[in-house]
């Protein structure tokens, strides 16, 4: 289906107004066209498209003004009405069903491979959502299998598609189940687990912006009391799993990582225990070794 150039130009004046006046980033504006029109993000910016005859739509403009409209008016994620989030650099199918990815989380993947040095072997992300994390793994360990688990049989769905859209189907293994649980028996002496639990205490989540709070799945953002009951057992099972020297890395809330290392010297199973952080300049990240 077409449009004219004049009317989608008028549509996007529109809709960037709306977006200033709510809040919302007019970028996303920019990202809903990109994705349905095939517009250069330069054109966009420049206004250019407004003197094209015709412009290709994917969808109809009144199909794209009701998303819009869930945009503003139910606050839902542009990534989940495009069902698609760029993280480094794939392109993920998402959905209501997992996280979006988030730029920080990148950051595992980059300490992961500055800290693998003389250690061999497979590496697992628990609680895998899209399947971000275990393809990140899965492109800097090319030798390595990688095993991703998640509670959520939906989320699993999801992780299953990009892996196989992107062509890692046959270097990622994926289990349904708890944490380590659907490992138990099968998997030991793994170079490193990698994971972005849920971290919120439960009495933020609720108070957390609506395109999380409405949007995203709590099963993912719940940590309990104090935000640390998945990591807790994080903690206490990975030892059984991972080699010596194996690496340990969860990304965590702003202000929990000195309790983490806490809770990692407590155990008496790591050494080299130490917090990183994001681009921001945040406390994100913990990493420890098994000793």
């Amino acid at each position: 289906m077409e449009v004219s150039g004049i009317e989608l130009w008028q549509w996007h004046q529109d809709a960037i107004a709306v977006a200033k006046s709510e809040n919302i980033p007019v970028g996303e504006i920019n990202w809903l066209l990109r994705e349905f029109t095939g517009l250069e993000a330069l054109s966009l910016r420049l206004g250019s498209f407004k003197g094209k005859p015709q412009v290709k739509m994917q969808i109809s403009l009144a199909d794209l003004s009701k998303l819009w409209e869930q945009r503003v008016t139910q606050r839902v994620p542009v990534q989940y009405l495009v069902q698609l989030s760029h993280w480094r650099h794939f392109c993920l199918t998402v959905s209501p069903a997992v996280l979006i990815p988030r730029p920080e989380t990148e950051c595992l993947i980059e300490l992961a491979m500055s800290y693998h040095s003389g250690i061999e072997g497979d590496w697992v992300d628990l609680g895998t959502g899209s399947g971000a994390i275990a393809l990140g793994l899965a492109e800097a360990f090319p030798q390595a299998t990688i095993h991703a688990v998640d509670v959520s049989p939906e989320a699993l769905t999801i992780a299953r598609q990009n892996a196989l859209r992107l062509g890692f189907a046959d270097r990622i293994e994926f289990y349904q189940g708890d944490w380590w649980q659907p490992l138990a028996g099968q998997i030991s002496g793994l170079a490193g687990m990698v994971a972005n639990p849920p971290y919120i205490p439960t009495q933020m989540v609720s108070q957390l912006q609506p395109e999380v709070a409405w949007h995203e799945p709590h099963l993912a953002l719940d940590g309990g009391v104090d935000g640390l009951d998945c990591v807790r057992q994080l903690i206490q099972s990975a030892p059984d799993y991972l080699q010596p020297r194996g690496i340990w890395l969860v990304e965590l809330m702003a202000g929990q990582a000195p309790m983490v290392v806490e809770l990692l010297q407590a155990s008496g199973a790591y050494l080299n225990i130490q917090i990183h952080t994001d681009l921001a300049g945040i406390e994100r990240f913990v990493l420890a070794q098994i000793d």
